[in-house]
């Protein structure tokens, strides 16, 4: 037993020698050699080893020391120089890659969380299951315009293709009413190959601020001949899958929307050299990718693609929009194969941002589904290519003022809700007001109360699963056939208990997915949306500016167009729209049918 007195240090010096005269022998034993007989003769000898490792320490931990230094800066400038630096008028980077961006059009934090408790519950999955997006999440993004605080899609579209904030309805033009170059257009130029995929009519604000230059997201003629290389850039699109079948038809045409007589398709075919499908068997010939030519145009509905809870009962006529990418992202790897360059594509998910204007949940958690797997899709192909590349992946904004909650008014709040009432829906109340539409065209001068019958059966019990519609809702549907879509909408999310603020966009911030890796790290946390479209010209290391001087200096837009009801400039009020200086305001009578709802 140890005592006050006992001499540890003494102790200790003592294991000391006899650990070093141990060492010693283990040395000579691997060198052949003899060690000292003794620790008395091995003193001089020790302290000479002990100098040598202390000399060996010091320099192997100098070398460690400068092992991390020079990782530390090797990573360092991965992520903030060349080929990802902050400039955009360096050399291009010599390493082929691939960027992908994905935008969720309309969809907010909410729609998240009610999608994932939806699937939870139709697919008998545990609390904690999650969606791919889930697992990818990256940061969130701020959405303002440089015109209002609540952005619309053009403006958002527009801060990440030219990397620059503007006004609501800007397409691809700074406040200014100037061109701004877009990430596709640089892309094209040195020598990537493009492509657009979205659910909604090609010409549509978010496709349309990659590929075109116009003052007002409106001006949808014009945008589909910027789009097939009828710009003062040419052809800056290799690939364009989704809707809008009517804006590219003369107007002598029947399934025409044009406001002229303009064949955009032919001009396509015969002086861009555009390969055409416009139908199911014409997107089965593509082989999934492996037999297209490009570039190739496939506008596979005449306005948009059906809300996928709808399109599913119709997939002999629309393909999905995973089924797009998927055709997309293998056209473009095939195109590119034996190329220096890899390929930039733009995916939207176009049509929750459109479920959500409607105030429809059920036709939201579908289209949030879709997107979903076209995420995973998308990172399957990355984790299987050999050539590097990026998912990157946001919204432009929230629209709807999405809550799960709702509170019945005069009542006290009920903390539930009840994502089995979605389950119960097997179509949109885009759908239903077509059906209905239907309906009375083929039995004019119906009675009230057959039509009341026939609606509850056909429509709201069939389709919708709701059993206990009360005769005051099935009285305003029969009533009104305009406002059948709010209608419809409504006794869904009433009796889920889905709250919604706006039929219009908010200002929430947005969540933000990545597959990681290229410097993406520099997305984390808080971000404006502008930061993302720097990323995306930064990754791909392409000279944006560079095409915004070549189109400031050829592209004349022209006198803004008579009966826009609207000034570009950020401090100018719309005459004809109303409002407040720096704010456009749309408004519309609370009911209104589908065709004529206007979608921000």
């Amino acid at each position: 037993m140890l005592t006050a007195h006992t001499p540890l240090l003494a102790d200790s010096r003592r294991r000391s020698l006899d650990s070093d005269h141990a060492a010693e022998a283990e040395d000579a034993a691997l060198q052949g050699g003899r060690a000292s007989p003794s620790p008395t003769r091995a003193r001089s000898s020790g302290s000479s080893r002990r100098l040598r490792e202390l000399v060996l320490f010091t320099w192997a931990f100098l070398a460690t020391a400068a092992v991390i230094v020079l990782a530390v800066v090797f990573q360092h400038r991965q992520q903030t120089s060349s080929p990802h630096d902050g400039t955009t008028s360096g050399p291009a980077s010599s390493a082929k890659r691939n960027l992908i961006f994905m935008v969720s059009d309309g969809m907010g934090p909410t729609s998240l969380s009610m999608t994932r408790s939806y699937r939870q519950l139709v697919e008998g999955l545990p609390i904690d299951d999650t969606l791919v997006l889930d697992r990818h999440f990256w940061g969130t993004s701020r959405t303002r315009s440089s015109s209002s605080l609540v952005t619309d899609s053009a403006a958002g579209a527009t801060a990440f293709s030219c990397g620059r904030k503007s006004y609501n309805g800007a397409i691809a033009v700074d406040p200014d009413r100037r061109p701004c170059g877009t990430v596709l257009e640089a892309a094209r130029r040195a020598g990537y190959r493009t492509g657009l995929v979205v659910t909604t009519d090609v010409t549509d604000a978010t496709p349309a601020s990659f590929a075109a230059h116009v003052y007002w997201r409106f001006q949808n003629d014009e945008i589909a001949l910027q789009e097939v290389g009828e710009g003062v850039l040419g052809r800056s699109v290799d690939l364009m899958f989704g809707g809008g079948r009517c804006r590219f038809l003369p107007n002598s045409t029947e399934g025409s929307c044009r406001g002229d007589d303009v064949d955009v398709a032919g001009i396509a075919r015969d002086k861009h050299g555009w390969t055409w499908a416009d139908d199911r068997a014409g997107f089965e010939a593509m082989g999934g990718g492996r037999n297209v030519s490009l570039p190739a145009l496939g506008l596979f509905a005449g306005g948009d693609v059906p809300f996928e809870i709808d399109r599913r009962n119709m997939a002999d006529v629309y393909p999905s929009l995973s089924e797009m990418a998927g055709t997309a992202i293998r056209a473009l790897e095939e195109a590119t194969k034996d190329s220096e360059k890899g390929f930039f594509l733009m995916i939207e998910g176009s049509r929750i941002d459109h479920a959500g204007h409607f105030n429809d949940p059920a036709a939201q958690v579908r289209e949030v589904l879709e997107y979903d797997r076209t995420f995973k899709l998308v990172l399957d192909f990355l984790e299987e290519s050999e050539t590097e590349g990026v998912l990157v992946a946001t919204s432009d904004h929230e629209t709807g003022g999405l809550a799960t909650a709702w509170q019945t008014p005069g009542h006290l709040p009920v903390y539930n809700w009840h994502p089995s009432i979605l389950a119960n829906a097997n179509a949109s109340a885009e759908h239903l007001a077509v059906l209905l539409g239907k309906h009375l065209e083929s039995v004019r001068g119906e009675a009230k109360e057959s039509l009341k019958d026939w609606i509850n059966t056909h429509l709201v019990i069939q389709r919708l699963g709701i059993a206990n519609a009360l005769d005051e809702e099935l009285e305003a549907l029969a009533a009104n056939p305009g406002a059948v879509v709010a209608l419809f909408a409504g006794m869904v999310s009433r009796r889920a208990r889905i709250g919604w603020s706006t039929g219009g966009h908010s200002a929430v911030d947005v969540n933000i997915y990545s597959s990681g890796g290229g410097g993406a790290e520099r997305l984390r946390g808080n971000v404006e949306n502008t930061d993302i479209g720097k990323f995306l010209r930064e990754y791909l290391s392409v000279d944006v500016e560079e095409i915004t001087k070549e189109l400031v200096e050829k592209m004349d837009l022209g006198p803004l167009p008579k009966g826009l009801g609207v000034q570009a400039t950020g401090d100018e009020v719309g005459a004809q729209t109303g409002g407040s200086p720096g704010e456009w305001v749309v408004e519309r009578p609370l009911h209104v049918a589908a065709s004529d709802m206007l979608l921000e």
